[in-house]
């Protein structure tokens, strides 16, 4: 069965779990506390070359690190990775895209208004911001104009950038000027075995 190593609050992680999901595929997970070191003991180190999430261990034993590269070994012969060679490109540069251009600027101001540290690494987070705003620019100007970030239909490239985006707002984000991207992460939230990052928690008994 396949292994998923992976964190609580992790986007990279979450966009693995989606595609998991959407396939129906099962698998184990394990999630690592970051904020005790799991990640740079030994026994994850010989797995992570990076020592970070998420990591997918294959049925055969062999690990893949980075979430791209997982989303794509996952999607291959599925009809979230297009077959046209084309569209295959395109689906990698938007991964590229998300990589260099947001997933950066988004997740670490993210991760300093979580741990409380935003009022103490403005000048940080208002630099991030600005980079930030940049991709979101480009990616609404795109969403504004297309259903899908590739072709007529939803592919990995949805996954791998509605994550991060859609927490842009945690890390300060003012994400109410972008009507496009709004639209579209609703449209990718109602995709069939679309997962929330964490877990919905119903009313109690006693609610």
């Amino acid at each position: 069965m396949l292994r998923l190593y992976d964190s609580l609050l992790s986007g990279n992680s979450w966009k693995i779990r989606i595609l998991l999901s959407q396939l129906g595929l099962a698998y184990d997970r394990v999630t690592l506390d970051l904020q005790k070191g799991e990640t740079r003991e030994a026994a994850f180190r010989r797995i992570s070359r990076f020592a970070r999430v998420p990591v997918l261990v294959l049925e055969d034993g062999r690990p893949l690190v980075e979430s791209g590269a997982i989303l794509l070994h996952l999607a291959e012969g599925t009809p979230y990775l297009p077959a046209d060679p084309y569209l295959r490109a395109e689906v990698m540069g938007w991964l590229f895209f998300e990589q260099a251009d947001l997933q950066k600027a988004i997740a670490v101001p993210r991760v300093l208004h979580l741990h409380g540290l935003a009022q103490e690494r403005q000048d940080d987070i208002r630099r991030l911001h600005a980079d930030g705003y940049a991709g979101l620019e480009k990616l609404d100007q795109w969403a504004l104009g297309h259903a899908w970030l590739v072709g007529e239909h939803y592919t990995v490239a949805d996954i791998a950038l509605s994550a991060y985006v859609s927490l842009a707002e945690q890390g300060g984000y003012d994400m109410t000027r972008f009507t496009g991207i709004r639209n579209w992460l609703a449209r990718v939230r109602g995709q069939r075995g679309w997962v929330p990052l964490l877990p919905e928690v119903g009313p109690t008994a006693n609610s």
